[in-house]
């Protein structure tokens, strides 16, 4: 009995079903990093904020999404909102669970590219009179944005990977679509083997994308020194 064919694992790379797959772990993972980052930016500027409740109110969200599974803050959205009368379909409970679990990390990661900005180059930019929206704009942000991208370039990988989780409420992103595979042909080690396949492309293609902006970010603060 052959354990292993490797003819449908050939044949699984290239299966339209599972490309589809793929298309829709990608798109997730753009609308995340997307919405994510957006919603990271206002927590991470309240966490910073002089004001105690909106620090009060950061420091709570952080606490929660991030001491808590992913997978239990999609259950709670995926079976718990419907009792509270909004009812989400598969595809917004998984973006909405992604996102708020990622701009959690990803509010620290800004937080931290801000902070690790000399004050001292806050202080010129005010010294010219500028707006403070404008030195954010022009002199905090390009170079927190240099310190961000490790960090950040590690929490796109995880999330790449992540997306799996939605599988469990029926997301058909590469996961459950493997799993329906699997179910169907019963041949689990070369469906899941084109799955890793899979997400090593994806996430080897984000570390290349990611080396060549440390690289063109890096390149640009040494012409600036």
């Amino acid at each position: 009995m052959e354990w292993f064919s490797f003819t449908a694992f050939l044949g699984y790379l290239t299966n339209g079903f599972l490309l589809m797959g793929v298309l829709v772990t990608l798109g997730m993972t753009v609308a995340t990093v997307i919405g994510g980052m957006a919603l990271g930016m206002v927590i991470a500027f309240a966490r910073m904020s002089p004001n105690g409740v909106l620090n009060q109110l950061a420091r709570c969200y952080l606490w929660v999404f991030r001491g808590t599974p992913l997978l239990i803050q999609l259950v709670i959205i995926y079976t718990g909102l419907p009792q509270l009368g909004l009812k989400l379909g598969v595809l917004e409970s998984s973006l909405l669970a992604l996102i708020l679990n990622e701009a959690a990390y990803l509010a620290e990661i800004i937080r931290s590219g801000f902070m690790g900005v000399s004050a001292g180059q806050r202080e010129a930019a005010d010294s010219l009179g500028l707006p403070r929206w404008l030195v954010v704009w022009k002199v905090t942000l390009p170079q927190a944005f240099r310190l961000m991208i490790p960090p950040l370039g590690n929490s796109i990988n995880g999330l790449l990977k992540s997306t799996s989780i939605t599988s469990v409420i029926s997301m058909e992103e590469l996961m459950r679509r493997s799993q329906m595979l699997m179910q169907e042909k019963f041949q689990v080690l070369e469906v899941f083997g084109a799955a890793a396949v899979f997400y090593l492309v994806l996430t080897t293609g984000w570390g290349l994308i990611q080396i060549r902006l440390e690289r063109h970010f890096g390149a640009s603060q040494a012409a600036r020194s």
